[in-house]
């Protein structure tokens, strides 16, 4: 494993393991089957529904707390002084835990204009010691440049789409800039096509790995941290089978010409869901 240090000292796994779309009662076994594996980071959100099932995977790995990183996100409905802490205190019930390491304000939903107000709680949760870091996700140049502007604590994280499709070099630049780490969801393009590419299965081959791997490995040649979700034992095993190798510079160059700005889920800046 490699790891990454937060802005606030906190290291965390740079790979990680995310259960976007996985039901409860899947989640317990796909997260137990992942720390089998070697994940030690796991990525949940209260929209997804699977926190309960996160929570019960982590209870039963028997592993200590602190060996375990554990990210949950407030939900849109959820934004706002008065909601946030309720919201933050019952993701913990449902996880089972007394803290979380990091928890994200999941996106910032512009046309509610609540997300400076909530970014508040976040801090004072913070400053209690119940998320030991707080980030943010789906944050563009615009409202991540409100946050830093009206608020004192700088995100750990800002979570993002982001694949070879999708590079998001401007805005991995904004970010590093304000030490600020990237952590890219949808790290494989949720398949669509992507990992089909000529380029990174051949890229694969040369290396006697998949095109997936690949793409992974580019993601931690880059910095960024990365959470592939998937709920088949072997996928999990492959996706984690990533530090054995290292792409030369022009793989990345290669593989850095892919971008055609390929957004597969929505523009953060018009996405105003609750």
């Amino acid at each position: 494993m490699q790891y990454v240090t937060l802005n606030n000292g906190l290291t965390m796994p740079q790979l990680g393991f995310g259960v976007w779309q996985v039901p409860d009662d899947q989640a317990r076994s796909a997260v137990e089957i992942a720390i089998e594996v070697g994940y030690r980071s796991i990525d949940t959100a209260r929209i997804y529904a699977n926190e309960k099932g996160t929570g019960q995977a982590l209870a039963a790995s028997g592993l200590p707390r602190e060996e375990l990183f554990v990210t949950t996100k407030l939900w849109n409905d959820d934004q706002g002084t008065d909601k946030a802490l309720k919201a933050f205190d019952a993701s913990l019930d449902r996880l089972g835990l007394d803290y979380v390491d990091l928890y994200l304000i999941h996106w910032p939903v512009p046309a509610q204009d609540a997300y400076v107000d909530t970014w508040k709680v976040l801090e004072r949760i913070a400053a209690e010691g119940r998320a030991k870091a707080i980030g943010v996700s789906n944050f563009t140049e615009k409202t991540l440049g409100r946050l830093l502007a009206e608020t004192d604590l700088v995100p750990a994280i800002n979570q993002i789409e982001l694949h070879p499709y999708l590079s998001q070099e401007s805005m991995r630049g904004l970010n590093a800039s304000h030490g600020i780490l990237t952590e890219a969801w949808s790290p494989l393009g949720q398949g669509k096509g992507l990992l089909d590419d000529p380029v990174l299965v051949e890229i694969g081959e040369a290396h006697g790995k998949s095109a997936a791997q690949v793409v992974l490995r580019w993601h931690l040649q880059l910095g960024n941290v990365v959470i592939p979700k998937s709920v088949t034992p072997s996928r999990i095993a492959e996706n984690f089978d990533v530090f054995d190798f290292a792409l030369s510079d022009d793989d990345l160059n290669r593989i850095g010409s892919l971008d055609r700005d390929g957004r597969i889920g929505s523009d953060p800046d018009g996405f105003n869901v609750v």
